[in-house]
């Protein structure tokens, strides 16, 4: 359904943020530890296994200095 496919697409440009070229990569374990979550949970929402809450979904959008509003 809809969740889903919002919950991949937000999963996909947490991925894409992270690894991206032209900033700093940053692993799993740091992002997560920024956001305050676990890097299993982290995993798990990057690999579409696992929708977030929307409090994950701020703290990752936080943690990448991103703006939660662009999504």
């Amino acid at each position: 359904g809809d969740i889903s496919t919002l919950a991949k697409k937000f999963a996909t440009r947490v991925r894409f943020e992270r690894i991206k070229e032209d900033t700093k990569r940053i692993s799993q374990e740091k992002l997560a530890e920024l956001a305050g979550i676990g890097r299993s949970t982290l995993t798990q929402i990057e690999a579409h296994s696992s929708s977030p809450t929307l409090d994950v979904v701020e703290k990752l959008a936080n943690a990448l200095e991103y703006e939660l509003m662009n999504y």
